[in-house]
């Protein structure tokens, strides 16, 4: 395969930029149905001249509808773009990508989507469904799954659909709630995965920062301590990498915390632990629900984290603890290498 597209990258270059220009159409479509012709322009940066043609084309050929709603990729349309997703990748360097993360990064499996999702949501929402793709792969029945909050994490939960494998499973918010924005809650992103997939789901209803008190007192809770032993008995753990500053703010630290992040150069946060530059931890949060103790061998860790700002944080995080998969975007991936560098 590869041989075949280096022969038509020399012989066929126009070819494959029409291709690569088709499959990016379809691809937008796919993730955003039903979209307007207006709305698709702008977030292509093609003009709507040349977008009118080539949505004609795929029209013609059956696999994209158009609508007063707005357009939709067919059943067709469905079929053709996952035949292409494995050579696109190819073709788009991602591949290269990947093996290039895996080995710089020590991660058993790294998964690079097109864009920059600092820019366009639309990749969040891809990242969102290599995620459940993913997790389909190597879920069992009556698992449990533990799931972290953040807006990546909210984009995962949007690209669930129902599933025999997932059916009989069972997902649980990763920690309480870090007092945001509901949506952007670890339990209300477990119930959202649960409800879309048509599996079971518990919350636990608890602050995520406490005092020790109040977390010694909680953690005796009987309805507390068997959520607990649920979440910590979760076979996979899907979970965002934050930016050590951005994350301090969003939990509305005191600012001799955020002082100390500086001094200290902090530049990631994930459960609650934040890390410097050289992956050591400098702080860790008292909170209630999973700690990076608890992600033993007998867990699948898939860290979800993408766009050229989160590069800094996901190196450091995986020099402390490789995750099992890493689903990131392609302004990511080449930020890591150049770091790496």
């Amino acid at each position: 395969m590869q041989v075949l597209l280096d022969i038509q990258k020399k012989l066929l270059p126009d070819l494959l930029e029409v291709m690569i220009k088709r499959y990016r159409i379809l691809h937008y479509i796919k993730l955003m149905q039903p979209i307007g012709r207006r709305s698709l322009s702008a977030n292509l940066q093609l003009s709507e001249r040349v977008l009118r043609g080539e949505v004609t084309f795929l029209k013609d050929q059956g696999l994209v509808h158009v609508a007063t709603a707005g357009m939709s990729i067919t059943e067709e349309g469905e079929k053709l773009f996952l035949q292409l997703e494995d050579m696109m990748k190819d073709l788009l360097g991602l591949r290269e990508l990947e093996k290039k993360l895996e080995a710089d990064l020590g991660v058993k499996k790294v998964i690079v989507v097109a864009g920059n999702s600092d820019q366009d949501n639309w990749v969040k929402r891809e990242m969102g469904r290599a995620c459940i793709s993913e997790l389909k792969r190597i879920i069992e029945p009556e698992d449990v799954v533990a799931v972290m909050g953040g807006t990546t994490l909210a984009a995962v939960a949007e690209m669930m659909q129902p599933d025999p494998k997932i059916k009989k499973a069972v997902f649980v918010p990763a920690r309480g709630g870090l007092g945001e924005q509901v949506e952007n809650q670890a339990n209300t992103i477990s119930a959202e995965l649960a409800s879309r997939a048509g599996a079971q789901y518990r919350l636990l209803h608890v602050p995520d920062q406490i005092s020790e008190e109040a977390y010694s007192s909680l953690v005796l809770e009987p309805s507390v301590k068997d959520i607990l032993k649920l979440i910590q008995s979760a076979c996979t753990v899907i979970h965002g990498i934050g930016d050590a500053k951005t994350m301090a703010k969003r939990r509305d630290s005191v600012n001799s915390f955020i002082d100390k992040l500086n001094r200290e150069e902090a530049v990631a946060e994930a459960f609650g632990y934040y890390f410097n530059r050289s992956g050591e931890l400098i702080h860790k949060q008292r909170t209630i629900g999973l700690q990076l103790d608890d992600l033993g061998e007998h867990k699948s860790v898939i860290s979800v984290a993408g766009g050229s700002s989160k590069a800094e944080a996901i190196a450091a995080y995986m020099k402390y603890r490789p995750s099992d998969v890493l689903i990131t975007d392609e302004a990511a991936a080449e930020s890591l290498l150049n770091i790496r560098r």
